[in-house]
């Protein structure tokens, strides 16, 4: 399952290499409120190109110098942009993380189709680990990990990353589905159980307890799940609520 990310990668041309030293817009200026239709209006353009450069400063501030380094005046700079296009648009922090999070959720990615339920599972394990491998030099880590922990400190990044998980376990409902049609597993299996007991394995030793890489890792959390669905363990009773 992929994981969120930077989004396109800035075009500096935008705002004409303008310094980032003008006085702040009045808070709650038109189109401040980050992932809203406000904020997404203009799908082209310039208004795109200066979304671009302003979601990739982001990323880079926050991984280089973690989360307290990150304010609006250091985005701003970092991009090439006035810091009142940052403050009318995105109005502040967690504004701006909520517009990267929603960015990375509007893609096209859907899971690989493996031809087994084992090797679904093996795949979307295999993009998690490759996020949340340590070893990306800065103190916010991987870009993921970062966003992740940021998340913990901004209700605005927080509700934006639930929405990303949510859109993500539904586009990867089908890699159940397929293991049903394919007799892989009973009938009624709970697709969201299932999947985060594959993916849990993963955050739990490359996010919490920090481990050691490991490369057997994401098949052999894979494997467990397969097995544990094989077995009936998410198969939802008639009356049963989902996980979701």
């Amino acid at each position: 399952m992929t994981t969120p990310t930077a989004s396109d990668p800035p075009d500096h041309s935008a705002e004409g290499g303008q310094p980032a030293s003008a006085a702040p817009a009045a808070q709650g200026a038109p189109g401040a409120s980050a992932g809203t239709a406000g904020t997404r209006r203009r799908t082209g353009g310039r208004s795109a190109r200066v979304r671009a450069q302003v979601l990739a400063a982001v990323g880079e501030v926050l991984v280089a110098s973690g989360y307290d380094a990150l304010t609006v005046d250091a985005v701003a700079e970092r991009a090439g942009v006035h810091r009142t296009t940052v403050y009318r648009r995105w109005r502040d922090v967690g504004g701006l993380l909520a517009d990267v999070l929603d960015a990375a959720a509007d893609d096209t990615w859907e899971p690989a189709d493996t031809g087994s339920l084992e090797g679904d599972l093996t795949a979307l394990n295999q993009e998690v680990y490759d996020a949340l491998h340590p070893g990306h030099p800065g103190p916010g880590g991987s870009l993921t990990t970062a966003l992740i922990a940021a998340s913990f400190r901004s209700a605005e990044a927080a509700g934006a990353l639930t929405r990303f998980w949510e859109g993500r376990y539904a586009r990867c409902a089908p890699v159940v589905a397929r293991a049903v049609d394919r007799g892989e597993v009973p009938p009624g299996p709970d697709p969201r159980a299932l999947l985060v007991a594959a993916t849990a394995p993963l955050y739990q030793e490359l996010l919490l307890l920090r481990a050691a890489p490991d490369p057997a890792l994401p098949r052999r959390a894979a494997c467990a799940a397969r097995a544990a669905a094989a077995a009936g363990v998410f198969t939802r009773a008639p009356d049963e609520p989902s996980a979701a």
